[in-house]
């Protein structure tokens, strides 16, 4: 049987855990060839052992504006074209203004914002030449409503909204599909779930996803006919009601 991702180059932001680990490992399995991003080399080579087929493993951190063209330059240059980018990578601070760090702040949007704003801008002008591409970022369901307790995480996630379907609209008569998924309660690292009893209760209260249930949104989103765009998929646990 035939893989539907098979031959596609696909660059992975924030692919060492989580939401990026299991796109890295639903990809793999679809048959699309890997450049995988993350802050930590450990966790990269983790990922790669557990995939297979040779990625491009680039340690890097994206909050650095150089870091995010060094990592789009490695990519092509060792697959010559980028079919697909799935701009992950994040961080994520709640809590109240008025006793928040704007340092802290500065560092979430760098990573959030700006190496979105960045990569998106690396991997378009091949996309456009070649006349296809997909460009899918990590959104979240607070880009579609500020949430109180997590007012600068949801202010990053709205400038993101905002980005890509401006975007979208500019590089679609070209052939370039960018589009947005927007999870609710993901129970993974990032929202201090590790172990697997406290991950299986949930799910069984359906009040969370899985990393995995993502991904496999994901992978829908990529293999449509050229001709059908999903510019937002919000994917929540069932009983998450926000």
């Amino acid at each position: 049987m035939s893989k539907p991702l098979a031959g596609k180059i696909a660059l992975i932001t924030g692919a060492s855990s989580g939401i990026g680990r299991a796109y890295a490992q639903a990809l793999a399995r679809e048959g699309a060839q890997l450049a995988l991003v993350g802050r930590s080399a450990e966790k990269l080579a983790a990922v790669g052992a557990e995939i297979g087929g040779d990625p491009l493993l680039l340690p890097a951190d994206l909050g650095q504006g150089p870091e995010v063209q060094r990592v789009v330059a490695a990519s092509l240059g060792r697959f010559g074209r980028i079919d697909v980018l799935l701009a992950n990578a994040g961080l994520y601070i709640p809590g109240d203004v008025a006793e928040g760090d704007p340092d802290a702040w500065d560092e979430l949007l760098a990573v959030n914002v700006n190496s979105v704003f960045r990569a998106v801008r690396g991997v378009l002008p091949g996309m456009i030449a070649q006349g296809s591409g997909d460009v899918l970022v990590t959104s979240s369901v607070s880009g579609h409503q500020a949430i109180p307790w997590e007012p600068i995480y949801s202010a990053s996630k709205h400038a993101i909204q905002a980005f890509v379907h401006g975007v979208r609209r500019q590089v679609a008569p070209s052939g370039v599909r960018v589009g947005a998924i927007a999870p609710g309660v993901v129970l993974n690292p990032l929202w201090g779930y590790d172990g697997e009893a406290g991950i299986d209760a949930k799910i069984a209260a359906r009040e969370g996803i899985r990393s995995q249930d993502v991904a496999e949104a994901v992978v829908f989103m990529l293999t449509r006919p050229p001709h059908v765009t999903i510019r937002d998929l919000v994917i929540l646990p069932q009983n998450q009601d926000i």
